[in-house]
């Protein structure tokens, strides 16, 4: 059984994380506001460039000279997965979730026969996929000292990106982030960036007039086609961004709340343990003063 000396350094140990974990859930929450505003900003503005390259796309399908980025080179044996992760943890299963779908989909593309390249964005993604991966893993960066993303940061992942495809180093590129939805739901997302995933249903920009373009179509999307890429990874390093402090803020919650329900228990056990001894001592004066 503890001591009571074990006990005082128990609960002034608790007390102490406890406004460790509430100070970082309100600087979470302060960071949480700014960083879902920029994430919802970035959604139309990627949504709408989808939206446009899918008129464009459909356009130039099938035709001579399409771009590679939307064509694809006609293989699928090489593939990237862009892992985006953040550079801290103390954010709940934020890391983990996003890790876990990257694991998944590469042990499926592995059990396919496919060739898996790993470009991870974020320490934490780095330290969780190494234990299995560390002979696939190509490039990695993190943006430790930065502190709000810019589209400079996405600028330049998305270049490193290109410059591999160009080069020949793989067929397929996949991003993983988390997508804001709430506080407490995050979800973990999976979007393919080369060739450009152009799904059905994407809404059409028409207003049923005809236009020309110029440049051509083709010299409009050799512009866009890269710029997209840059695009959707700085859509989900925001993503990320605010999911990241919606899950910090949940998991210091919780860890706040915990501490509180350890110190109601341990204060208990402390003042059971005290009124025990001072019971034991009165009960030993007393005989001691009887047997006198």
């Amino acid at each position: 059984m503890a001591s009571l000396k074990d006990l005082r350094n128990r609960i002034a140990s608790v007390k102490a994380t406890q406004k460790i974990t509430k100070a970082m859930q309100m600087v979470a929450a302060a960071k949480l506001r700014k960083a879902q505003e920029a994430a919802e900003s970035a959604r139309p503005y990627a949504e709408r460039m989808g939206a446009v390259l899918a008129n464009m796309a459909t356009a130039a399908a099938g035709a001579e000279g399409t771009p590679k980025l939307i064509a694809g080179t006609g293989r699928d044996d090489v593939h990237l997965l862009v892992v985006c992760t953040a550079e801290r943890g103390l954010c709940g299963g934020f890391n983990s979730s996003i890790a876990r779908l990257a694991r998944d989909h590469a042990r499926e593309l592995l059990a396919e026969g496919k060739t898996v390249k790993l470009y991870l964005v974020g320490k934490k993604g780095y330290d969780l996929m190494r234990r299995e991966f560390s002979d696939n893993i190509v490039e990695r960066i993190d943006f430790r000292g930065v502190r709000q993303m810019s589209f400079g940061e996405a600028r330049q992942v998305g270049r490193k990106v290109l410059d591999m495809f160009e080069a020949g180093e793989f067929d397929v590129a996949t991003l993983f982030y988390s997508r804001f939805r709430t506080v407490i739901t995050q979800v973990p997302t999976v979007q393919r960036i080369i060739p450009a995933d152009v799904p059905e249903g994407t809404e059409m920009i028409s207003d049923g007039s005809v236009y020309e373009h110029e440049p051509s179509e083709e010299e409009i999307l050799a512009d866009l086609l890269p710029r997209n890429v840059s695009i959707q990874i700085f859509r989900a390093l925001l993503e990320n961004g605010a999911s990241e402090q919606g899950a910090r803020m949940s998991a210091m919650d919780s860890a706040t709340r915990n501490a509180g329900e350890m110190i109601d228990g341990l204060t208990l056990s402390y003042n059971r343990q005290r009124q025990a001894q001072i019971t034991k001592e009165l009960i030993e004066i007393i005989s001691g003063a009887e047997a006198l």
